[in-house]
């Protein structure tokens, strides 16, 4: 046995003992750390099998961003564990048969691909080509156009999803940028002129001195 089938099977060990964490870990938090246990070993297969742009992405996308997010609003969401776990056992029938016809079907997807006899001829000529080069000349290419449509929904979706949770909150101080920018000296400073007083002490010893006069 090799190195690369050798460390397969680790990694692939490890992620299903954590895919199998994610859904039996009480603790919501426990279970997306697992999730992103999960992802690196993915990442790690997606290695060994020479997609380095796949492995980098599922890291960058899916770790980096999407379970970051996902810890954050779990973490401030108040979940009631107790009414989280009822009835499980309910419906645990039927999540085991989805579950044992999906591994069936991905096996069936993977023995059939490693059945599959590769032409030497082809690997030779696409031994020292790189696929994220490759990838990065289709998608720029003939996928052009649908690359920009993606492009432009994901921006509307991110400028819809601000403006919804945009809110006017009435116990915050705002200040136009505008009038800000407008803004002149005189308008910031205003100078006033007081008449001259007295100290309290000198006009208390004046009172003093002076002669009480004689009616």
């Amino acid at each position: 046995m090799s190195v690369t089938i050798g460390l397969f099977y680790v990694f692939s060990a490890i992620m299903l003992l954590a895919a199998f964490r994610v859904i039996t870990a009480r603790n919501p938090i426990h279970a997306v750390l697992y999730l992103v246990l999960t992802f690196f070993q993915a990442a790690m297969i997606w290695m060994l099998l020479k997609a380095e742009f796949l492995s980098i992405t599922l890291v960058l996308v899916y770790v980096g961003a999407v379970m970051v997010l996902f810890l954050f609003v779990v973490m401030m969401m108040d979940i009631n564990l107790e009414k989280l776990g009822q009835g499980f056992w309910k419906h645990f029938p039927l999540a085991a048969l989805v579950g044992v016809v999906i591994a069936l079907e991905m096996s069936a997807v993977l023995m059939g691909g490693f059945r599959a006899v590769e032409d030497p001829a082809a690997v030779g000529a696409s031994a020292g080509l790189s696929n994220t080069k490759e990838l990065g000349k289709l998608l720029y290419s003939q996928y052009l156009y649908p690359l920009e449509v993606a492009a432009g929904i994901l921006l509307v979706a991110m400028i819809a999803a601000i403006a919804l949770t945009l809110r006017a909150r009435k116990d915050s101080r705002f200040v136009s940028p505008s009038d800000q920018v407008r803004v002149r000296a005189k308008d910031r400073l205003q100078v006033i002129s007081v008449m001259a007083t007295k100290s309290a002490v000198a006009t208390q010893k004046a009172d003093v001195s002076q002669p009480e006069s004689k009616t």
